[in-house]
């Protein structure tokens, strides 16, 4: 029998590594740590820190946004697998220069700073034209639909919601009528029926004062297609909507798949809007926007003005469509006020 050198995957090293070797030219992660250290002016964070005389030493934001960005880019948008990630991931501690951020961290960093990672956007997308990555000869639109966390059976009109918190009312007085009905529990299991009752009733009473506190603080939300009307409203992420999911259904007799759009396929959401330079696929513009089905309709100024105002306030044109460039998006984005729009600016 031949013999081998034994090996064990469970074994542990202690390996000398140098985090700069980590980062190889032409990878992503080697482009985010370059574009952070050598061409992002990131004093845009600096007012929100007062530890200049006191307080603990904070995380350079360099190293948060490389961790940030380097998890985005392979779909990680969890600030909990982030923080594993740089315990595990070679290429995360390389980026973090072996520091470990705890996840309400990196959490807080997003939630307080997204006008300025919106602003280092711009600095990057300029970078770009720099280095003649953008052409300006085409730019093109499309959307695509993003659930969030919101749950769409906490959705309606202010009509539908008044409804559905008198249903509650009717479901905590019946459940109260069976408590009191029963003056004291006879056996163990009448006293684990009394109990679940209770939570029944508890749980019923928080939901109801749920969308009592909303209806009082809020008003009805509306919509802006050609007839002004009540749109859904949500008590979770009232910038939300629900809009139909497209779900892939495949023929078992065909080798070609179909799509539908069922009620199953509802999400509670937002639709995302990206705009693309053609010369390398560079994304100039992204937006979510929370509004009904046709909602695609509404979108399409906002998305090319600001494309236009961030052109002119980085200095590549005074207004980038008289230059000549071409727009284009599918037939959802297709109405007669955007094409009176699009007639009027000549684009």
């Amino acid at each position: 029998m031949p013999r081998f050198k034994a090996y064990n995957y469970d074994q542990n090293a202690m390996v000398v590594i140098n985090y700069q070797d980590q980062l190889h030219p032409g990878t992503f992660e080697h482009a985010v740590h370059y574009l952070i250290e050598h061409k992002l002016d990131l004093s845009v964070f600096h007012p929100q820190y007062r530890n200049d005389a006191t307080g603990r030493l904070a995380y350079d934001p360099a190293i948060l946004l490389k961790i940030i960005l380097f998890a985005y880019s392979k779909g990680i948008t969890s600030s909990r697998e982030m923080q594993w990630c740089c315990e595990t991931n070679i290429i995360f501690k390389a980026l973090s220069c072996d520091t470990v951020p705890h996840f309400t961290t990196l959490a807080s960093f997003v939630s307080r700073h997204a006008d300025e990672i919106e602003a280092l956007f711009e600095q990057v997308l300029l970078v770009c034209y720099e280095q003649g990555l953008l052409g300006n000869e085409l730019f093109a639109i499309d959307g695509c639909k993003m659930s969030s966390d919101a749950s769409k059976e906490w959705s309606g009109t202010f009509k539908e919601l008044g409804e559905k918190r008198e249903k509650l009312r009717g479901l905590i007085r019946h459940h109260l009528l069976e408590h009191y009905a029963r003056d004291e529990a006879e056996t163990e299991a009448d006293l684990d029926r009394d109990i679940r009752r209770t939570k029944t009733i508890l749980s019923l009473d928080a939901a109801m004062n749920k969308v009592d506190c909303f209806l009082k603080t809020h008003s009805p939300r509306m919509g802006r297609g050609k007839r002004i009307k009540e749109v859904k409203s949500n008590l979770t992420d009232n910038e939300s909507a629900k809009k139909a999911g497209f779900l892939l259904l495949q023929n078992l007799h065909s080798p070609h798949p179909c799509g539908s759009t069922t009620s199953k396929g509802t999400i509670q959401g937002y639709n995302g809007v990206a705009t693309v330079d053609k010369k390398h696929q560079i994304v100039i513009d992204a937006q979510a926007f929370g509004e009904g089905q046709e909602q695609e309709h509404h979108t399409l100024r906002p998305v090319l003005e600001k494309v236009e105002a961030r052109f002119k306030r980085l200095g590549i044109a005074e207004n980038i469509y008289q230059k000549g460039t071409v727009v284009t998006a599918d037939t959802g984005f297709a109405n007669e006020a955007n094409m009176k729009y699009l007639h009027e600016r000549r684009i």
